[in-house]
């Protein structure tokens, strides 16, 4: 078991609260660590609540992982209503009976899964001329907009029942930059009553979930010593990517840059690991049996990483 402090590079799995922005998330977690360095890796609206993983110090190289990376949202809709923006916040725009059965949810659900269409809300982040969208849906102006294509790896029901129809709870997976509101609403207008999104959590981000989460409440009740051994290991949102070890010799030189030849398979992304196989180097791919530097780690950030 290793140790870690907000010092050196490493990560924790927040579990966001409603109300809050990711960035509002992140102060307070910097704040409670008294951490110089820390970023979040993927915006969550304020009405979302879930995964948010953190990352401090030199962590933070390896930031664009996780943003890259698919995930999972446990989505509640409210079927046979309508609202302005989407969700639960918005002006109930349309009011229709919900009448359908559980199998024409599934198929509805089948229509969006794959490689699908959406035009990104007024409400999301998306930058136009420089402002984000909701900044001009809130002052009234609607921006043109450019279709955009995801994946839609699943959608799993996970609550519906006849005798209260309007309410359906789905677990989605799907590629990054997926809007789950546009997803509410499409599979409401397939079923042709409406919908709007009435709640979301994410539970997933690549090889991470909830369950290993921590609450800004549960951190805030803590002592010093319990928060950091909430801390986990800077290589955590690689660990679904091949792992690579060099000896003394060879890591002295791949953290100079310098590609090495080894006999692994060609891979886009791999992590990499000095003799002991536990400090973390950096992050390259291998391409004809040679390993390229993409991130990496200072040589005092992997002596910080060393087992003590």
């Amino acid at each position: 078991y290793q140790q870690f402090s907000p010092g050196t590079p490493s990560n924790l799995l927040l579990d966001k609260p409603v109300g809050l922005s990711s960035n509002d998330a992140l102060q307070k977690v910097k704040r409670l660590y008294r951490a110089e360095k820390a970023g979040h890796t993927g915006t969550l609206d304020p009405l979302a609540t879930g995964l948010l993983p953190i990352c401090f110090g030199a962590a933070t190289k390896f930031s664009q992982v996780s943003l890259e990376a698919d995930k999972g949202y446990r989505a509640t809709l409210q079927l046979g209503q309508t609202r302005v923006g989407g969700d639960r916040e918005g002006e109930v725009t349309g009011e229709c009976p919900v009448a359908c059965t559980r199998a024409d949810i599934e198929a509805a659900c089948a229509r969006f899964t794959g490689l699908i269409s959406q035009l990104p809300p007024m409400q999301s982040a998306l930058k136009h001329n420089g402002k984000a969208l909701y900044e001009y849906a809130r002052a009234g102006v609607t921006v043109e907009r450019q279709p955009r294509q995801v994946t839609i790896h699943r959608i799993d029901i996970i609550d519906w029942h006849p005798a209260q129809p309007e309410r359906l709870v789905v677990d989605v997976l799907c590629t990054k930059g997926t809007y789950v509101r546009t997803l509410a609403e499409d599979i409401g207008a397939a079923l042709g009553c409406g919908a709007h999104l009435a709640g979301l959590r994410r539970i997933m981000s690549g090889p991470v979930d909830l369950r290993a989460s921590v609450t800004l409440d549960a951190l805030a009740a803590m002592s010093e010593a319990e928060r950091d051994a909430r801390l986990l290991s800077a290589d955590v949102l690689l660990a679904d990517w091949p792992a690579v070890q060099l000896d003394q010799a060879e890591a002295g030189r791949f953290l100079s840059g310098m590609r090495r030849r080894v006999r692994h398979a060609d891979a886009e992304h791999v992590r990499v690991y000095g003799p002991d196989g536990r400090a973390l180097l950096g992050s390259a791919h291998i391409t004809a049996g040679e390993l390229i530097a993409d991130r990496l780690l200072s040589p005092l950030e992997v002596q910080a990483l060393m087992p003590s």
